[in-house]
């Protein structure tokens, strides 16, 4: 659970709203709107402090998703609808693993209804919606403003972004709704909310953009717009409107300690949405970019230990065998700072550009490595979904006497066959064994422990306890403020920084 999590509840909602029922398990609520396709002018809107002109233009354009759900997919006792690959899954089952909505309907059939949000985006029925509302949905149906009940296909879905997009054929031209920009949206801009919260009917809320660019460690597509108009459990898939009318986000998570909503609730962004959805309505899936390391924020800590003038970009904690980046020749310790020409300023950054990316691409590659820029060419690769660029956690007994370096407070011991087995090492594996952590000194507040590897100091392989030793000393007279290690832990790697003692 991320540090965000632990003091709070996400509710994946996200629009939806679970209802529960004996046999059949529970439902989803969540709903779906869009905008008229008739052109409107919204400029003077707020000149009378009135949003109706907009709500008058978008809410034919709303539309409610209803699913079934077959009751092994439905989740009376907790279990997430959504499926492992939503990246809402664990919230979902933080929030409605200990608290359920009242039980409105009583289905023996073994089966669940679902409800969610979305809108209209093309006159001949194509609607988008959130991956969630729809997942491991056995039916769809769509109800349109005027009432209409029309079955629906599923066109499309992407789990790692959230999004769907199904089909309705209608027997005369929908109402739509345009796509705006959110990359013009500022914290403070007004927006509205439509969705159909609870599943009492479509509803309008407004409020302003409390902030950009949230990051709910949900997957590569992390980039939320942060609201504060009330959304709740059935707003998901709904849109989030600005004061031209236009879609400028999906209304899809929010923040609750209660279940309800508390002013804080989160969108796609638009800009994101509409590329995901284009290539959804054009191939029905997207085959997301893979290039095979685990990478980890570079601090300032990091980029004074390597020489990086300012802390940019994303560090390779490990390069798996076999992956496009292993023949592309990155490095463990390499910091990727830029990717098809374009800055990688974070590893949210790098993961999103990778995950943009289809594979059989061939990108130019920049990463520090050794105090200088190294230009590298890279040929992405698939996600099967069992791999990605993961965003790694900052985070025995010896045969000789331990050697210590009390500049960061650690013993170390030299790395025998036995200790390999023990700590389920591979046999060819290098480094120095941590003995001891003093508690007093800045190695036990970086979070070593007893039992991690040091595989390198300052991109630097070690290979024995004296040679780490060593290597720390030298960065200490080359006026280093810290020392960075990279540390295996059972299965994981992981760069540590470590500062130097004072005095």
């Amino acid at each position: 659970m991320t540090r965000i999590l632990e003091k709070y509840r996400v509710a994946a909602l996200l629009g939806v709203a679970l209802l529960v029922v004996p046999v059949a398990a529970s439902s989803l609520l969540g709903t779906q709107a869009a905008q008229a396709a008739a052109p409107q002018s919204f400029g003077s809107v707020l000149a009378d402090g009135s949003f109706a002109a907009i709500v008058s233009a978008d809410k034919p354009a709303v539309v409610t998703i209803t699913t079934t759900l077959k009751a092994e997919n439905a989740s009376a006792d907790g279990t997430s609808p959504f499926g492992g690959d939503s990246p809402f899954d664990q919230q979902f089952r933080d929030f409605f693993g200990e608290r359920q909505m009242p039980v409105p309907d009583q289905r023996p059939s073994g089966k669940a209804e679902a409800l969610g949000s979305g809108f209209v985006l093309t006159r001949d029925g194509y609607i988008v919606t959130n991956n969630h509302v729809i997942d491991k949905a056995s039916t769809i149906k769509v109800t349109l403003d005027d009432g209409t009940e029309l079955p629906a296909k599923l066109v499309g879905a992407d789990p790692k972004s959230d999004l769907a997009v199904v089909k309705i054929e209608p027997d005369k031209p929908l109402a739509t709704i345009d796509w705006g920009q959110s990359d013009k949206l500022r914290a403070g801009d007004p927006i509205l909310a439509i969705g159909n919260p609870f599943g009492i009917g479509t509803t309008v809320t407004a409020g302003i953009v409390s902030a950009r660019g949230r990051d709910l460690h949900s997957g590569p597509y992390d980039d939320f717009i942060q609201i504060d108009a009330p959304i709740n459990h059935g707003n998901s898939g709904g849109p989030l409107v600005g004061i031209d009318g236009k879609v400028v986000g999906i209304n899809t998570a929010i923040y609750s300690p209660n279940g309800g909503s508390v002013g804080v609730g989160f969108a796609i962004p638009s800009d994101q949405a509409q590329t995901v959805v284009a290539k959804l309505m054009k191939d029905g899936s997207i085959e997301h970019g893979f290039i095979g390391v685990q990478i980890q924020p570079v601090t300032a800590d990091v980029a004074d230990a390597i020489g990086l003038a300012k802390p940019a970009g994303a560090l390779v904690a490990r390069v798996d065998d076999g992956t496009p980046a292993a023949k592309a020749g990155i490095r463990s310790g390499d910091v990727v700072t830029a990717l098809g020409g374009k800055a990688v300023t974070s590893p949210r950054d790098l993961s999103r550009m990778v995950a943009d990316l289809s594979p059989g691409e061939k990108q130019g590659l920049t990463v520090w490595r050794d105090g200088a820029d190294k230009n590298l060419t890279i040929t992405i690769g698939a996600n099967d979904g069992g791999g990605g660029q993961v965003l790694a956690d900052a985070g025995g007994k010896s045969g000789e006497a331990g050697q210590r370096v009390p500049t960061i407070g650690v013993q170390l011991g030299d790395l025998t066959a036995d200790m390999r087995q023990s700590l389920g090492l591979p046999k060819g594996e290098n480094g120095a064994v941590v003995e001891g952590v003093n508690p007093d000194r800045p190695a036990a507040d970086a979070g070593l422990q007893p039992g991690d590897v040091i595989l390198s100091v300052n991109q630097k392989p070690v290979a024995s306890a004296r040679e780490a030793k060593t290597a720390v000393a030298e960065a200490g007279k080359a006026g280093r403020k810290a020392v960075l290690l990279l540390v295996q832990r059972q299965d994981e790697q992981t760069f540590v920084t470590v500062p130097f003692s004072v005095g």
